[in-house]
């Protein structure tokens, strides 16, 4: 008989059977065994619908109208990337988690089907927040902080690439550094070593001069910006330096103040 075959010799555990049990272990503390879906909803379908703004419309169909959704979510994302630091690209986001929360809200359905119209309510109100909140309020900072900067000047907005190093920058180029007032923009005027007007600029420092400040604080769903618009000589450092601006920002030239 072959060994590994005998109901008396099992099988091994796998490397990855740990995960299995961690995962039933949860499920049982936090109760979500005891949690029955409906046949329409499954889990795959809750996770991928909460993820993929459209899908879940899509899956719940009929598909013509899930395709249109999923098309609407990816040129409002696009709208929002466009036209960023626009009031209009915050509407389109805003548009963005709507559709998005209505999506799920609609495949959830067959869930709440019997639930009084209190809940149902409660339920979407949930939903809203979880996917503002939790989902897109941390891709919008994130974009914001780590790839793109939209720097605002009454009404221009700057497209900032958060990126590179600024060994690279030479006198006449725009960059944005950081400070204790916001994030201060303007042109390199001065390199290290540097004496511009009774001004000594220590090494791996720049002198700029400073345009604007961008001042911004967050509320519970978008973060805001505020500009004081002044013109001073200010040197920074090699830790402040946060990115230089795009040339174009696709089809448009970013003309600089």
């Amino acid at each position: 008989m072959n060994k590994d075959n005998s109901p008396y010799y099992p099988g091994r555990a796998r490397w990855y059977s740990r995960f299995f049990y961690l995962g039933l272990a949860a499920r049982q503390r936090l109760a979500l065994d005891r949690i029955r879906l409906p046949k329409e909803i499954t889990i795959g379908g809750v996770i991928l619908g909460f993820l993929i703004p459209g899908l879940a419309i899509y899956i719940r169909g009929p598909r013509f109208w899930g395709r249109i959704a999923l098309s609407a979510c990816a040129l409002l994302f696009l709208f929002f990337i466009l036209w960023l630091g626009y009031p209009a690209a915050n509407l389109a986001f805003g548009l963005l988690i709507s559709l998005h929360a209505t999506g799920f809200v609609y495949y959830c359905n067959p869930f709440m089907a019997r639930e009084r119209i209190q809940s149902r309510l409660g339920f979407t109100i949930l939903v809203l927040l979880a996917i503002g909140l939790g989902f897109y309020l941390p891709i919008q900072h994130t974009i914001q902080t780590h790839w793109l900067m939209p720097l605002r000047n009454g009404n221009q907005v700057t497209i900032i690439s958060v990126r590179g190093e600024p060994a690279s920058l030479k006198r006449g180029d725009w960059a944005a550094f950081s400070s204790e007032k916001g994030v201060l923009f303007g042109p390199i005027v001065g390199l290290g070593g540097d004496q511009v007007d009774s001004i000594a600029v220590p090494e791996n420092h720049w002198l700029i001069r400073a345009q604007f400040a961008r001042r911004y604080y967050e509320d519970w769903s978008f973060v805001s910006y505020r500009s004081e618009t002044f013109e001073q000589l200010t040197i920074v450092s090699r830790e402040e330096f946060v990115g230089k601006p795009f040339k174009r920002w696709f089809w448009r030239k970013q003309i600089l103040p």
